[in-house]
C-alpha cells in the first residue's frame, strides 16, 4: 500500500499534512536523519520539538503535490543515491515517488483523526502563513 502512486492523480494540488496519533515503532528515522542529512542529535531534537509544538492527532501545514514516477531499477548507483537522499528513504528500486515542494507550518493546528486514507479538508484561510495565501489559491 505505502508504495502505491497515491498521489499521481493529486498531481498539482495541495497536501494536508497531518500529525499522528502514535510515533514511529522504532528509532530508524533518526538514522535516516543522522546519515543522509548529516543532522547532529541537537538538530533532531529542534526539528522534533518544532513539530511537537502543535501536538497530535492534528493538521499542521501544507505541501504542494508534484509529479509521481516509479524508480527504475537500471539507473547508476550515483542517481540512486541522490534520489534516496531526496527521498531520506533508502532501497527505492521499483518503488514510487512523488515530488513534494512549498512545505509551510500552519499558524496553529487544526484538531481531527485522520486514519491512513486520503481524506479532503478545508484549511481556513487566518491560519495560512503571510505570502502562502496566493499559493494556496493557486
Amino acid at each position: 500500500m505505502w508504495w502505491q502512486p497515491i498521489l499521481c492523480s493529486h498531481w498539482h494540488c495541495i497536501l494536508a499534512a497531518h500529525m499522528a496519533h502514535w510515533d514511529w515503532e522504532d528509532a530508524s528515522w533518526r538514522e535516516l536523519l543522522e546519515q543522509m542529512l548529516g543532522m547532529s542529535p541537537a538538530q533532531i531534537q529542534a526539528l522534533l520539538w518544532d513539530g511537537d509544538k502543535f501536538g497530535h492527532g492534528v493538521i499542521m501545514g501544507l505541501v504542494d503535490i508534484g509529479d509521481t514516477f516509479l524508480c527504475p531499477e537500471n539507473i547508476g548507483h550515483d542517481e540512486v543515491k541522490e534520489l534516496e537522499n531526496q527521498a531520506l528513504l533508502p532501497a527505492l528500486g521499483q518503488k514510487y515517488l512523488t515530488v513534494l515542494t512549498n512545505p509551510c507550518w500552519l499558524l496553529q493546528p487544526i484538531p481531527g483523526w485522520a486514519g491512513k486514507d486520503m481524506f479532503q479538508v478545508d484549511i481556513p484561510e487566518h491560519l495560512i502563513p503571510f505570502g502562502q495565501e496566493a499559493w494556496y489559491r493557486e
